[in-house]
């Protein structure tokens, strides 16, 4: 049996899957969270965005499956929709619908509460693992020098702090880590962060449909143009409503009306959306989310930090969410870490942000490159980002009728394949021929 503890700051899925890694290494492991947690799948004030669509990318169903055998099994057993990576889904990219065929690449699309509460369920399971929710965060604790987290401070619901002493502790606390002011407080240096602003917001809505309103597909998938900065996703949950979530960029925020969701939608380069909504009865009203940056904490960059410290998931990177990276890159970050904790039983700061600084890169990459396509989004343009977005919708328009590239493309952006393969001396010949044959 392992021995020594760890805290988790954060219940969340980064938080779970750290638990589940953890529980390996140590005899002792206690998850913070600030949110009462519920036994089974239900909304919750911490996870605001779970009300709105999302889909485990190809990749992340892949290391959930390694982390709790059986989970997409039993997630499908409880009525969460799957399909084919192509064949299942309707993409329509650069205002191009792409050639659907199955690859043999099934994907998810539960929502949020299920996927958390089947995850969560399992963490409780964990010999060694206790969740320790209805907690606020106060403080780290340090040593004397202030050089070694030595565990952290936390309040319950009547107001009384403990002291909950560690051997690690991994802050998954999302976006509004506290980390760097930490560090700044124990004497060290906060680390740089890069910044892609996009101002995103989303509204969403649940509908009920005909079983058979998205045909033989599981989910709609519409993502925005220069020309049209609104993108869309339909997709049918367990409880067999469909929820409809918009989004725009750029301040051009969805209304949370419902008259005004509904004129939104019609802006959606695919009238299958419009469509499909006025054909629709709304269960509920729109809910809003909004999202200002792509923030990436250089963790990677520091020449100092506390021993007994690390961080992961959307506390050293988050994402703009229409592109559905976050679970998935927190997946890879926790699969990171237990390859780095096979090797180093006393982890290594310097050596796991550089570990997680390559995880985080390809990701990144996609993003931020996609968000850099529209001039009004501010932040540093490489060349290679310029040649890739001015390369992107000639491979998506080729994509309508050459099922090869659209294959290749879906693999990319499942995070499944780098996406230097885009630029396959074959594949560029492909779109040449197809831009000429137009």
């Amino acid at each position: 049996m392992p021995d020594g503890s760890a805290v988790v700051l954060g219940g969340s899925m980064a938080g779970l899957l750290t638990a589940r890694v953890l529980s390996e290494f140590y005899g002792q492991v206690t998850v913070v969270e600030r949110d009462e947690l519920p036994d089974g799948s239900a909304q919750r004030r911490g996870v605001p965005q779970g009300r709105h669509l999302h889909a485990l990318l190809a990749r992340g169903g892949e290391v959930l499956d390694e982390l709790f055998p059986g989970l997409t099994a039993d997630l499908i057993g409880a009525g969460a929709p799957s399909g084919d990576l192509l064949g299942g889904i309707r993409w329509l990219l650069s205002g191009h619908r792409i050639r659907q065929v199955d690859i043999g690449q099934p994907v998810l699309f539960p929502s949020r509460p299920l996927l958390e509460g089947q995850v969560r369920a399992r963490v409780r399971a964990l010999p060694g693992v206790r969740l320790a929710d209805g907690r606020d965060i106060v403080d780290l604790t340090a040593s004397t020098d202030r050089t070694t987290i030595t565990g952290v401070t936390v309040r319950d619901g009547a107001g009384r702090t403990t002291t909950i002493r560690a051997d690690l502790v991994v802050d998954a606390t999302g976006r509004g880590s506290r980390t760097p002011l930490w560090l700044e407080g124990l004497g060290f240096a906060r680390p740089t962060a890069d910044r892609v602003h996009t101002d995103v917001g989303y509204a969403s809505r649940t509908y009920d449909m005909p079983d058979d309103a998205l045909g033989t597909d599981r989910l709609i998938l519409v993502n925005w143009t220069r020309e049209h900065p609104r993108g869309a996703g339909i997709a049918r949950q367990e409880d067999g409503r469909y929820m409809v979530t918009l989004v725009g960029l750029l301040g051009d925020y969805p209304p949370t009306d419902p008259d005004g969701f509904v004129d939104f939608a019609a802006g959606v380069p695919l009238t299958d959306v419009h469509r499909l909504i006025n054909e629709g009865k709304p269960l509920d009203d729109p809910v809003a989310f909004r999202y200002p940056a792509n923030i990436r904490h250089r963790y990677e960059h520091l020449t100092g930090f506390p021993e007994g410290l690390l961080v992961l998931g959307d506390a050293v990177c988050s994402f703009n969410p229409v592109y559905g990276q976050g679970m998935t890159v927190a997946a890879l970050q926790a699969a990171a870490l237990r390859r780095h904790l096979l090797g180093n039983p006393s982890p290594s700061w310097r050596r796991y942000f550089r570990e997680i600084a390559r995880v985080v890169d390809v990701p990144w990459q996609l993003a931020t490159g996609a968000d850099l396509a529209f001039p009004e989004v501010l932040g540093h343009r490489s060349l290679k980002t310029r040649l890739v977005n001015a390369y992107l919708p000639h491979l998506h328009a080729a994509a309508v009728t050459d099922a090869s590239l659209s294959a290749a493309f879906v693999r990319v952006t499942g995070l499944l394949d780098r996406p230097e393969g885009l630029l396959r001396p074959d594949r560029l010949l492909r779109v040449l021929r197809a831009a000429l044959s137009r």
